[in-house]
């Protein structure tokens, strides 16, 4: 998980170039044609553009203006700026090593394309979940105190930290290593026989970042969905229509953040099952079309972060 390589610790010396017995030159089984490495550009890069301009506009708009300074735009904007950093930092530069299949960016950018994307997922999904739970004390325990600026500010500052530490052994483990004369970025576990510890950090990864903070939100988000949806207007016509605006602002609020958290969970789940399944049968990277499954499967995964200021912008007025 994060950087790419059709290539990984265990079968580096296997693989990169198939000998053509007609005329002894090498061709590698993972070159494709010009035209196709020019769509998929333009493709990974319409994606970048959409999501920096988007998310960019999202952060500007929300702390630019005062009212909408709340503890819930503010894990929003903490969302919009870990999307926004992931295409900046790790879109393009991925999407180069996978379909060239070669490093050229160094080892220390290589410890950094193997740590930033798995903190930034994780800072995402787990704002996206922070907005679930304010949300559900909001509504639900009406009468508990809302959560201050200060508290919002150590709660976002939490997120990252748990995000660093997550993401780490990545960072630790990764390294440079040459294969028939190209460079690769790849992440060698300590005596990792049977690839046992690689398959132990994807599965925690997966677990903390995928499948935790989805179930959560899941469950926060029925609670509440039961109770907006089955409430009723109390009092006069007067306080009837006051009380039906707020409930049905909450309402369009709700149904926005699960559409959020529907396409994160489906653009991110073919990226979970490929590099499980290359943690069980390693020789799945070998496959002919395997760069790409891959390259299709990531970008998947990088749509996620250009969708929200869309579903903000169609979904909710304010």
């Amino acid at each position: 998980m994060g950087v790419f390589s059709v290539l990984n610790a265990s079968n580096v010396s296997q693989a990169g170039s198939l000998e053509d017995g007609s005329n002894g030159t090498a061709a590698t089984q993972f070159s494709q044609p010009g035209w196709r490495i020019a769509l998929w550009a333009i493709t990974y890069s319409f994606i970048v553009v959409t999501s920096i301009l988007g998310n960019a506009t999202i952060i500007w708009i929300i702390l630019a203006h005062r009212r909408m300074r709340t503890a819930t735009n503010y894990f929003i904007v903490n969302l919009a700026l870990s999307d926004l950093l992931m295409s900046a930092f790790n879109t393009i530069f991925n999407f180069i090593y996978a379909s060239h299949n070669v490093w050229y960016f160094g080892e220390e950018f290589c410890r950094f394309q193997n740590w930033f994307p798995i903190t930034a997922v994780f800072v995402s999904i787990y704002s996206m979940t922070a907005v679930a739970a304010e949300r559900y004390v909001a509504i639900i325990h009406p009468f508990k105190p809302r959560l201050s600026a200060g508290s919002t500010r150590v709660i976002i500052g939490v997120i990252w930290l748990v995000a660093f530490g997550l993401a780490f052994p990545q960072c630790f483990y990764a390294e440079i290593t040459m294969d028939n004369g190209a460079m690769k970025c790849i992440v060698v576990w300590p005596d990792d026989v049977g690839s046992k510890h690689q398959l132990a950090y994807h599965i925690a990864v997966i677990v903390l970042i995928y499948l935790l903070p989805l179930m959560v939100m899941f469950v926060a988000y029925s609670i509440i969905g039961v109770t907006l949806w089955s409430s009723t207007a109390p009092g006069s016509h007067l306080n009837r229509v006051h009380y039906e605006h707020q409930v049905n602002a909450k309402k369009k609020f709700v149904k926005t953040m699960v559409v959020v958290v529907i396409i994160f969970a489906v653009c991110w789940l073919p990226y979970h099952i490929y590099f499980i399944l290359g943690s069980f049968k390693e020789d799945i990277y070998q496959q002919k079309y395997i760069q790409q499954v891959y390259l299709a499967v990531f970008l998947l995964a990088m749509s996620s972060t250009m969708y929200n200021p869309i579903i903000y912008c169609c979904l909710n007025q304010r």
